[in-house]
């Protein structure tokens, strides 16, 4: 029997078991429950929240011949076509390999077909921002009025690509990114159904480095138990993903702040010839910074760090003025290690900045000197400016005429 891999195996087969998205499963449970279920859905959200696994339960739901409280009772003979992969009327579409104007009037055309095994035609488009602008024109009277028995599930990672009169033909539900604490509950739970040891310590830290991405964390968790079968532990999560342990990271943050640049750059050195991967070593140390900004302010709920690391940052707490954190995260987080993630350089520059400009006391700037004057020109003496005429007086009297000699 072909094994599957673990997002799909343990893919949630009701609203009930879909996780982080109460929000979007109580809608559409609530939807199918009253029986108004809408032609058109645009789900919208990050990468692996549960878009086009809500899409199939949604098909479920419309099709299944025995609900549960607005549930499909994946029991029946269509809920079981559908978890095999062999129900007709389900018809899933990748945009970004079907996106022109052809693909969209061949839907145009087949649309108008009775559904074949259940009551209802359900067409999921993948990626649906990949459709062209003259595909998306297409499609608008189809979508605004389709037959009674067909659904549209649009999903999408970037709903602003998407036409506005695409979006206000459908019913949008924006998907989040799932907090860690519930992917690590995810993720001990299919732990245990598996039978595999994994620590605790290393199940938050896939949950951590996951970013709210479940399929990534369950991708991440099959991949430490195919090449660790006696049991997963944190060193060796840190150890697969190249980072360095959060004591390096730790130790970097608080050379940082103390403004210390010759330890800075011997720690991200150091770093680099363990073998840590440096874009890992500046993620690392950027959550840091974070958390140690939001505990300088008092948001310690929003600290998503283990104990010990929060306890060593709490001790620096009130030791730095508030300004140099600012900086330091503004630097820090400028540094671009996308295209030359092998090179220390961007690191190493980012902490002379951040070291040398927080150690450099603020001088008051002084009042510039006055020019010199300017030298005396050559040659006449310089005449002392006329004065402006005053008003004219009346003239004075002509002198008589002198008598001539006899």
């Amino acid at each position: 029997m072909t094994s599957q891999v673990y997002y799909r195996k343990w893919r949630p087969s009701s609203f009930s078991e879909l996780a982080g998205q109460e929000h979007v499963s109580t809608t559409l449970r609530q939807s199918v429950r009253l029986g108004r279920i809408s032609h058109s859905y645009l789900f919208c959200g990050p990468r692996g929240c549960g878009k086009t696994t809500t899409a199939r339960i949604i098909a479920k739901a419309a099709n299944c011949l025995d609900l549960q409280d607005g549930d499909p009772c994946n029991a029946c003979a269509v809920c079981q076509s559908i978890n095999d992969g062999r129900f007709m009327d389900i018809i899933e579409l990748d945009a970004a390999s079907n996106r022109g104007i052809d693909e969209i009037r061949d839907i145009r055309d087949k649309v108008n077909f009775a559904p074949v095994q259940g009551r209802r035609k359900v067409y999921i488009i993948d990626e649906a921002h990949m459709l062209t602008d003259a595909a998306s024109n297409a499609f608008l009277k189809t979508l605004e009025e389709p037959p009674e028995h067909v659904i549209f599930v649009l999903c999408t990672t970037e709903a602003h690509r998407i036409l506005p009169t695409i979006i206000s033909r459908c019913q949008r539900l924006d998907f989040r990114r799932i907090p860690s604490e519930t992917v690590f509950g995810r993720l001990t739970e299919i732990a245990d159904a598996e039978g595999v040891a994994v620590e605790p310590a290393a199940m938050r830290l896939i949950a951590r480095y996951a970013s709210g991405s479940l399929r990534d964390a369950e991708n991440l968790l099959e991949q430490l138990v195919v090449s660790c079968p006696d049991g997963v532990t944190g060193p060796q999560v840190e150890q697969l993903l190249g980072m360095g342990s959060d004591e390096a990271a730790l130790e970097l943050v608080k050379y940082l702040l103390l403004g210390n640049t010759t330890a800075s750059l011997s720690a991200v050195n150091r770093a680099a010839w363990e073998g840590s991967d440096l874009r890992q070593l500046h993620r690392q140390t950027s959550d840091l910074l974070r958390g140690f900004m939001h505990l300088q302010w008092g948001s310690e709920d929003a600290v998503d760090l283990p104990e010990h690391v929060r306890a060593q940052l709490k001790e620096l707490v009130g030791k730095q003025p508030p300004w140099r954190i600012v900086h330091a995260l503004k630097v820090w987080g400028a540094v671009n290690m996308r295209y030359d993630a092998p090179s220390t350089l961007p690191l190493e520059l980012a902490v002379v900045e951040i070291c040398e400009e927080s150690a450099a006391p603020a001088t008051p700037q002084e009042a510039p000197p006055p020019p010199p004057p300017a030298p005396a020109r050559r040659g006449r003496e310089p005449q002392p400016p006329r004065s402006a005429p005053g008003p004219r007086g009346p003239r004075p009297d002509p002198p008589p005429p002198r008598a001539r000699p006899a």
